[in-house]
Order: structure tokens, then sequence, then C-alpha cells
């Protein structure tokens, strides 16, 4: 019961990736639609998601630090 947080939070961080991972995907998909073609990333616009997810669990894993 003492680490029973742990769990919680592993469950609810599952949680909330998928949901903004189906989101990123909708949204990937609509614009596709709009376009009227296949959705492609180039390798570029591949690295910058990639910075961009490594920055913002850089962010999340800095909070509740002291300054």
């Amino acid at each position: 019961m003492k680490n029973q947080w742990k769990t919680k939070t592993l469950i609810l961080g599952a949680i909330i990736g998928a949901v903004a991972g189906a989101a990123s995907a909708y949204l990937l998909v609509k614009r596709a639609e709009h376009d009227e073609q296949q959705p492609k990333l180039s390798p570029g616009e591949g690295i910058q998601v990639g910075l961009g997810v490594l920055g913002l669990m850089r962010l999340i894993s800095g909070f509740g630090k002291e300054a």
C-alpha cells in the first residue's frame, strides 16, 4: 500500500500518453484528408517531433524541484 502512488502515477501517465498520441494521429490524418494525400513525415519533421518529446519529458521531470 505504501508504494501505491507509483502504480497510480505510471497508469495515469500511460493513459495521458495514449490519449495525446491518439489526438496527434487524429490531427495528422485530418490534415492529410484536407490536403487529399497520405500523411507524410519527413526525417527533419521526425527529428523535430523527437526533440520536442524529449524536451517535454525533461520539463515534466523537473516538476516539484526547488529552484
